[in-house]
C-alpha cells in the first residue's frame, strides 16, 4: 500500500467505532467466513433432514451467528467451550470441520463422535470443544468443574459455556455461577437470549428484564449486549476472557439475539407472529456486518461475495465427504459404551 493510501486507511479506521476498528481485515474475513459457514451448514442440515438423510431432530441457530463467532473470536486454540443442544454454530466458531460434523449428523464413522452423538452431542476435544448435551443448563456445572481443573493445573486456559435464556431458570445456573465466583474460576458464562425457552417468552418466565441482571447476586460482572453485533460481541467477550485468564474470575454475558427457525424441527411456531420473525430476519447479523464493512470501505462487494462463495463450496464439499464416508461397523456397536 502506498504511503498516502496507508494514511487514508488509518484515518478511516479512526472514524470507525472502536469495536470495529479493533478488528483487522484478516480477523474480520475469518469471522465472516465462519458466520457464512454456520448459516450454510444449518441450511444444508435442514435440507438434508427434509430429504430423509438425517434422522431424529435438530435445533437450528440461524440468526444467532454473530453471538457464536464473536464470542469465540478472542479465544486461544487451547481454550475450551461447552455447548448446548443448539450448538452447531458454537462448534464451527471454535474451528470444527463441517465435513466431520455432517458425517456425525449422518451417523458415519468419520464423524466427530463416530456417528454416535448426532446433532445434539458433538464434541471435538482436540479442538477445545468439550461437547454439547441435550440437558437444559447441563453445561453450566460442567464448566465450573472445567474451570476448577484449569485453576488447579495453572495452565492459563479459559472456559466459555453457552446456554439459553431458558437455562437461566434452572438451579444449575445459580449453583454454577455461585461456585465460579467463590473460587474465582476462569469461566465466561454466555447466555444466548433468543427470547424463547422452547415456546415460553422470556418476559413470562423471568422476574428480571435481563438475564445479566442476576450477576450481582454472585459478585461478578453482568453485561447485556446486542448479540447480533459481531464487533461488539467480540470486544465484550475479549474483555471477559482477559479478566478470567488473569485470575479476575467469571463474567456473565447476555447476548440478545433471535432464532429465525423454530425451537426444533417439530416446532410449528404457533406462539409467535410472522411479523416478529420477519422483523428479526431484517436484523440478520451477517447482512449487518457486511453493510458496516462496505460502509467503511473495509471490503468491497466482490471480496464479500468471494468469502460467501468459498463458504458455500466448503459446505458442498463437506456434504459429499459425509455421504461417501463409511457407516460404523455393527460389530463395534458397544465399543464406546463404558457402563451398562
Amino acid at each position: 500500500m502506498a504511503t498516502g493510501e496507508a494514511k487514508a486507511a488509518r484515518s478511516e479506521r479512526a472514524n470507525q467505532r472502536p469495536e470495529l476498528a479493533a478488528l483487522d481485515d484478516a480477523t474480520l474475513r475469518e469471522a465472516l467466513r465462519r458466520m457464512h459457514l454456520i448459516r450454510k451448514f444449518e441450511e444444508e442440515a435442514e435440507n438434508s433432514y427434509m430429504r430423509g438423510l438425517i434422522h431424529g431432530t435438530m435445533h437450528l441457530s440461524i440468526g444467532q451467528e454473530a453471538s457464536a463467532v464473536g464470542t469465540c473470536l478472542p479465544l486461544e486454540p487451547q481454550d475450551y467451550i461447552l455447548s448446548t443442544h443448539r450448538g452447531h454454530g458454537h462448534c464451527i466458531a471454535k474451528g470444527a470441520q463441517p465435513g466431520m460434523m455432517f458425517a456425525e449428523f449422518f451417523g458415519k464413522e468419520t464423524g466427530y463422535c463416530r456417528g454416535r452423538g448426532g446433532s445434539m452431542h458433538i464434541a471435538d476435544v482436540e479442538g477445545g470443544n468439550l461437547g454439547a448435551n441435550g440437558i437444559v443448563g447441563g453445561g453450566l456445572p460442567i464448566a465450573a468443574g472445567v474451570g476448577l481443573s484449569i485453576k488447579m493445573q495453572k495452565n492459563g486456559r479459559v472456559c466459555i459455556v453457552f446456554f439459553g435464556d431458558g437455562a437461566s431458570n434452572e438451579g444449575a445456573f445459580h449453583e454454577a455461577l455461585n461456585m465460579a465466583s467463590i473460587w474465582k474460576l476462569p469461566v465466561v458464562f454466555v447466555c444466548e437470549n433468543n427470547h424463547y425457552g422452547m415456546s415460553m417468552a422470556i418476559e413470562r418466565a423471568s422476574a428480571v428484564p435481563n438475564v445479566a441482571d442476576r450477576a450481582p447476586a454472585y459478585a461478578m460482572p453482568g453485561i447485556t449486549i446486542d448479540g447480533n453485533d459481531l464487533p461488539l460481541v467480540a470486544a465484550t467477550a475479549g474483555e471477559a476472557i482477559a479478566r478470567a485468564r488473569s485470575g479476575g474470575g467469571p463474567t456473565l454475558i447476555e447476548c440478545k439475539t433471535y432464532r429465525i427457525r423454530g425451537h426444533s424441527k417439530s416446532d410449528r411456531n404457533l406462539y409467535r407472529t410472522k411479523e416478529e420473525i420477519d422483523l428479526w430476519r431484517s436484523r440478520c447479523p451477517i447482512v449487518r456486518l457486511e453493510e458496516e464493512l462496505l460502509g467503511h470501505d473495509r471490503f468491497d462487494r466482490q471480496a464479500l461475495d468471494a468469502i460467501e462463495a468459498a463458504a458455500a463450496a466448503e459446505i458442498a464439499e463437506a456434504i459429499e465427504f459425509a455421504k461417501a464416508s463409511p457407516d460404523p461397523d455393527i460389530s463395534e456397536l458397544t465399543r464406546d459404551v463404558y457402563a451398562n
